[in-house]
């Protein structure tokens, strides 16, 4: 079956899915988005207001200083894909419990990671960072800790270069994380301009 065909089969099953608790809540879940044959694929925590308004990932205040981020070492929404640890928003914005990411995961991110098969797998925030990094039993410490770091790891079956980085978000509340975030994908640029 093609990439095309199994994320769509992904994404239906996303729309329609009542695993967890957080379904009965949504507008929209958001499945993921973006270049299935992408060598790089990021990682977020969960939907937000706007995206489950919209039902793309990164399309509110975060999402507008993700793209800046991409823009600034020469990458686009069209050369990567986008997704999400959980599918559906969390009231009030809160931290995915562990069931739900073990749900989300256990059901849809394990297999679009496969179906895409990434070169590279960057981590948006603390909660992504320890889902992909204790996966391949790497030791996880705190996102302010391990950010920026490289990784080469085999969490999924196939060897990837992972890097943790801060949440977008984090930049909204603090601008010392948006000089960090530049940083780490600095980083990520120089990893492509390595391996690529």
């Amino acid at each position: 079956m093609s990439k095309e065909k199994l994320i769509k089969g992904i994404n239906a099953e996303v729309a329609a899915c009542v695993k967890c608790r957080l379904w009965n809540q949504r507008r929209h879940a958001v499945p993921g988005d973006g270049n299935i044959k992408a060598e790089i694929m990021f990682i977020g925590e969960a939907p937000g207001r706007q995206e489950d308004l919209r039902g793309l990932p990164f399309v509110g205040a975060a999402g507008k200083i993700f793209d800046e981020l991409l823009h600034n070492i020469g990458l686009s929404r069209k050369k990567v894909y986008i997704t999400n640890i959980v599918k559906c928003r969390p009231p009030g914005n809160r931290d995915p419990t562990s069931e739900e990411i073990t749900t989300c995961t256990g059901l849809y991110l394990n297999c679009q990671v496969q179906i895409i098969r990434p070169k590279f797998l960057v981590m948006l925030g603390r909660h992504s960072a320890a889902f992909v990094l204790s996966k391949a039993e790497t030791e996880v410490g705190g996102i302010t800790k391990i950010h920026g770091r490289v990784y080469e790891i085999n969490p999924f079956g196939f060897p990837v270069i992972a890097i943790p980085v801060f949440h977008p978000a984090a930049a909204l509340y603090n601008i010392k994380y948006k000089d960090l975030l530049e940083e780490d994908f600095w980083v990520l640029k120089s990893e492509i301009e390595k391996h690529g």
